[in-house]
């Protein structure tokens, strides 16, 4: 398989490429899923599209987790929502018309948290996307591009197909590290199967299949990663190099109603 794109490259190579286009090929063509239904399709980790407070962690965690569920089109669906000790709720779904691509469970489907990450919510965001994107490729017979190995890794792509790419690249490769006596305690962190160059790659590539500018998408992409962006976007849009004809092709077998809430 080919996932260990190099990130200190100052773009990916080509054979790097041509896997991240195969997967989004089998993406929109095996597991097409909704788009957040918000200006701009896309899902920013701001007080906008997560409004709203409780006082337990428990509460906040839930709180976060009904909002993801709702962005990404399950939110009819029941799920039990479990921290890092085992403890947790059960989440009712809504009334609201089931979601094809995950359909309803017995028992509830089960999804985790790290208590700590409350102090990085765009990690817990991040976290609960890639859970949720993983549970739909893990209903799919069909194995991805590099086979069923390549799930977690496909399941990031996915997360970005749903709106959270930029959350995504911006909590992607974040290392854990060990408390100390003299530290306050471990990083925020998530797990991470893709790094930050090849999420805001992806990023790349579903803006421009959407018709998104590049102030759109990287209004709240870190700092460090907009100038990496920015030099995607300009290579996308070049018909001679083989990142362009691989956006051209895609784009010839995409029509943003496929994946419009």
């Amino acid at each position: 398989m080919i996932f260990g794109f190099n990130t200190s490259a100052p773009l990916l190579d080509e054979a790097s490429e041509a896997w991240l286009f195969d997967v989004f090929h089998w993406l929109h063509t095996h597991c097409p899923v909704a788009r957040p239904a918000t200006e701009t399709g896309l899902v920013f980790p701001d007080n906008a599209h997560f409004p709203g407070r409780e006082t337990s962690i428990e509460g906040m965690a839930a709180l976060i987790f009904s909002q993801v569920k709702s962005y990404a089109g399950i939110d009819s669906l029941p799920t039990q929502l479990l921290d890092e000790q085992g403890e947790g709720r059960v989440l009712p779904g809504n009334d609201q018309e089931q979601s094809p691509s995950l359909p309803d469970a017995t028992p509830p489907l089960t999804f985790h948290y790290h208590s700590h990450t409350l102090n990085d919510p765009q990690v817990l965001i991040a976290s609960f996307a890639h859970q949720i994107a993983f549970q739909r490729l893990s209903r799919l017979s069909e194995p991805p591009p590099g086979g069923d190995e390549n799930r977690p890794h496909t399941a990031e792509l996915l997360a970005v197909c749903m709106g959270f790419g930029v959350i995504m690249a911006n909590t992607a490769n974040t290392r854990k590290i060990r408390s100390c006596g003299s530290c306050s305690g471990p990083a925020v962190e998530r797990e991470s199967f893709l790094s930050q160059y090849d999420m805001t790659y992806a990023l790349a590539v579903d803006a421009a299949l959407h018709g998104l500018s590049v102030n759109t998408a990287t209004c709240q992409l870190k700092n460090s990663l907009r100038p990496f962006y920015k030099k995607v976007h300009k290579t996308l849009g070049r018909a001679q190099l083989p990142a362009g004809r691989q956006l051209a092709a895609l784009q010839q077998t995409f029509s943003p109603s496929m994946s419009k809430g």
